[in-house]
């Protein structure tokens, strides 16, 4: 039987008004790779920091034991000196220093006044060519795509000596491709250097093939532990283990009844870069969505999917922006967000942390930014207006919290994606752009966005659906553009659609600059 490396038994962590974690227990198995699941909310990070020592011993009850020693960790300093090393879902690298500077940032190689950089650049080039980044040691991390910049937070870690490593949602951000390698990447590191690894991720198919255990959370409680050989590691089974019942379908059936008014028209779209203004990041793009439709855009990451939205909503993203917007037949131009919003035009960005929530306001405040005047009279906000709204959208959208005063921060994913969605729902869009509307969260809470956009559509309203998981696209799309190098190279029905389809589209388009719009 393998060494038991990390034990955590009866964790109990309770914040204001929430009992997070319940005498949560977790074994993990030298050199295996262990995930964890549940629902957004469930507790799976709250637990990797109290074993990281993000949370300090004295602020939770139940015991650690790693390599058969109880630890009582004061910081992540405590933690990484054990050799167990936690790389978050949003990265900690600095963008404008290199990437070697960024693998000893506070573990500098030299003497307490003097940097040896020839050391740390040697040190770093070990570290990348294990984890198989070619990038030169020199180059920024602003330089690099969020894949490599994976795998530096890797290497940094191998550079401490990290004996387990804790992932959470490391593929989140990732295109099918990349995450495969990361993937693979674990599965080597397990084989080579017997490398410990916990991986927290909302996508089950990586999980059933990365994991040697699935341990489920909910509700801050553990449920069980799948062990892979014996357990059943279907994704519908580590589902009912999750939610607790069997989810039969992952997309809410619908009425289609789309309408022959075309609600938004965009025409020779071409989008120049912001900083590099040679590069065309959208070219000649045409588009259309009609009254009740639910209109995916597919593409790989870097097609320029983001780029066209946020440039067709008030022009937020590029330089030397060209085309036409028509809305309802009528051509309109749309040089602001406000312009945009003013023609009952929403955009739900991707970036629901960085760009669409103010993290450190309550959902109330939230709920209202963009559209104050509903909430208003003579400029001054009515508190109690802008309260009952939030209940409102908070009841309608059965968003977890326990009032409405609760800061937006404090929420899970899937529970601050709710509240994004209620903040531009309550704007009374009639076309409603969503950028990766599920992107890291669960099943259960990605089912329940599935319903709003089929409530939305029901009520006459457009929805135009950006995603990178094809599955979300072919099971809430009536139609589909694909997007291939800041072009259009191809457009779908949804009955017609399948993923081989897509990825041939995109495959026979790549490094073809003549592919005509679709």
């Amino acid at each position: 039987m393998a060494k038991i490396l990390l034990e955590m038994k009866n964790i109990t962590k309770t914040f204001p008004g929430v009992k997070a974690l319940d005498n949560v227990n977790l074994q993990v198995e030298e050199g295996e790779i262990h995930a964890l699941v549940g629902e957004n909310g469930a507790g799976k990070s709250t637990l990797m920091n109290v074993l990281s020592g993000i949370y300090p011993y004295g602020t939770y009850e139940g015991d650690i034991k790693y390599d058969s020693e109880v630890c009582k960790f004061n910081d992540i300093k405590d933690s990484e000196a054990k050799g167990i090393v936690i790389i978050h879902q949003e990265l900690a690298l600095i963008p404008y220093m290199t990437i070697a500077e960024n693998m000893f940032l506070g573990n500098e190689r030299g003497t307490k006044f003097k940097i040896n950089w020839n050391e740390t650049s040697s040190l770093a080039r070990k570290y990348l060519d294990i984890v198989g980044l070619k990038d030169s040691t020199q180059t920024l991390i602003k330089d690099i795509g969020v894949g490599k910049q994976q795998l530096v937070e890797i290497a940094k870690a191998l550079s401490k000596d990290a004996r387990l490593l804790i992932l959470d949602e490391p593929t989140s951000s990732l295109n099918e491709t990349d995450s495969k390698a990361l993937l693979d990447l674990l599965l080597k590191l397990k084989a080579e250097r017997n490398l410990t690894s916990i991986i927290i991720s909302h996508k089950l198919n990586e999980i059933s093939y990365v994991a040697d255990k699935i341990t489920v959370i909910r509700d801050g409680s553990t449920i069980e532990t799948l062990t892979k050989g014996v357990d059943d590691f279907s994704e519908d089974r580590i589902i009912k283990g999750m939610v607790g019942r069997e989810l039969s379908d992952r997309f809410p059936k619908r009425e289609h009844h789309v309408g022959e008014e075309i609600m938004m028209e965009v025409k020779n779209w071409n989008v120049y870069h912001p900083l590099y203004n040679e590069r065309k990041i959208v070219n000649n793009v045409s588009i259309k969505v009609k009254k009740g439709e639910v209109l995916g855009i597919s593409g790989l990451m870097g097609a320029g999917r983001t780029e066209l939205a946020m440039s067709v909503f008030g022009k937020s993203y590029g330089e030397n922006i060209s085309g036409q917007v028509f809305i309802k037949g009528q051509e309109v131009h749309l040089n602001t967000v406000q312009d945009a919003i003013k023609h009952k035009l929403a955009y739900v960005t991707e970036d629901r942390k960085g760009n669409g929530l103010i993290l450190s306001n309550p959902i109330k405040i939230n709920t209202t930014l963009a559209n104050l005047d509903a909430v208003s009279s003579h400029k001054i906000i009515d508190k109690d207006k802008e309260y009952k709204v939030a209940v409102d959208y908070k009841e309608k959208l059965k968003t977890k919290a326990p009032t409405v005063e609760q800061n937006v921060g404090n929420l899970s994913g899937g529970n601050q994606q709710k509240v994004l969605l209620a903040k531009w729902m309550f704007a009374d869009p009639d076309i409603l752009i969503l950028d990766e509307p599920t992107r890291g969260i669960d099943v259960g809470a990605k089912y329940e966005i599935y319903c709003i956009i089929n409530q939305l559509v029901a009520e006459g309203k457009s929805v135009i659906m950006i995603s990178s998981e094809l599955p979300e696209i072919l099971g809430m799309c009536d139609r589909v553009y694909v997007m291939n190098e800041g072009r259009i190279v191809g457009e779908l029905d949804g009955k017609e659609a399948t993923q081989e389809k897509i990825m041939t589209k995109i495959l026979q388009s790549s490094g073809n600059k003549e592919v005509n719009n679709g």
